[in-house]
């Protein structure tokens, strides 16, 4: 019992380490001006150097000897890099807060999918959780005022939230059988192949000097260590838990905002913050008790 007590609590340490280095990225992507699509693309450029090197060190296998999961993975990284494009525009739209949130639909939207295309049972306490979720951005952003920009914004936002959800839902069944960093690193892969005609959409846009740095730091922190940790952990939960326990982002991006941007949140992004805390806290009692 015990053993299997400090095994659960690493393993939702390392879920929370993933969101924490993933929730960076809200931060990052404002310091970058560039189109979306060229961010992403020098994004997954540095991010498959560095997990080629990774995976190298370790010994690991690029092996996918199915055909069928090799078509998986590649649409595993389409939607993966459609995610990451639309939330890059919801960023841009918005402001931090507004990006990151609206993304958080996902968490919903993955507890109705994941019941359809993995065929398992769709658990009434899922819902109620994502439904608290969903109560708790309400708090956090309490105005949206869909005349302007924001309208935009959260539209990306949810686009990216779906393609969040098939992307993880897709990997579920993979992580069992292959690595976490040789997948993330093949799915980056077809990100960087898909994103290649964009050089030429936007052939007039290249990073300025000081964008380089952040461009560097997405590809490291939040994309090589963030996205593999978290890809790992399916390994170890649903992707529902997964995705429920991972609603702490926006609150880590939150604070990360507050340390390096001095957006100081309002009382009722405070209660919404809490509100979204509340899930993670039930969620990881109520996984770790089936553990």
């Amino acid at each position: 019992m015990g053993a299997n007590s400090n095994s659960h609590f690493t393993r939702i340490a390392e879920l929370n380490l993933a969101m924490l280095l993933i929730s960076t990225s809200g931060a990052l992507g404002r310091f970058v001006n560039l189109s979306p699509p060229i961010t992403i693309f020098y994004r997954a450029l540095f991010a498959i150097g560095i997990l080629y090197l990774f995976c190298k060190f370790r010994k690991l296998s690029f092996n996918i000897p199915s055909n069928k999961d090799r078509w998986t993975i590649f649409f595993g990284g389409l939607f993966l890099g459609g995610h990451w494009v639309t939330y890059f525009y919801a960023l841009q739209y918005s402001n931090v807060a507004i990006g990151m949130l609206s993304i958080f639909t996902y968490p919903v939207i993955t507890a109705f999918l994941e019941p359809l295309l993995l065929k398992t049972r769709l658990q009434l306490i899922h819902l109620l959780l994502a439904l608290l979720v969903l109560v708790g951005i309400y708090f956090l952003v309490p105005e949206f005022d869909f005349s302007n920009d924001y309208t935009k914004a959260v539209a990306f936002g949810v686009c990216s939230a779906l393609c969040y959800a098939i992307r993880n839902i897709l990997m579920k069944k993979q992580i069992a059988v292959y690595n976490g960093s040789v997948l993330m690193w093949y799915q980056i892969l077809a990100v960087g192949i898909l994103l290649t005609p964009a050089l030429f959409v936007f052939h007039n846009e290249q990073p300025e000097p000081n964008e380089w740095w952040a461009i560097v730091l997405l590809a490291l922190l939040t994309t090589s260590i963030g996205h593999t940790l978290f890809l790992m952990s399916f390994r170890h939960f649903s992707i529902t838990t997964a995705s429920l326990i991972s609603s702490a982002q926006p609150v880590y991006g939150i604070v990360i905002g507050i340390i390096f941007l001095k957006e100081i949140p309002s009382i009722t992004t405070v209660l919404g913050g809490l509100l979204i805390l509340s899930t993670v806290i039930i969620e990881s009692i109520r996984s770790g008790k089936k553990a």
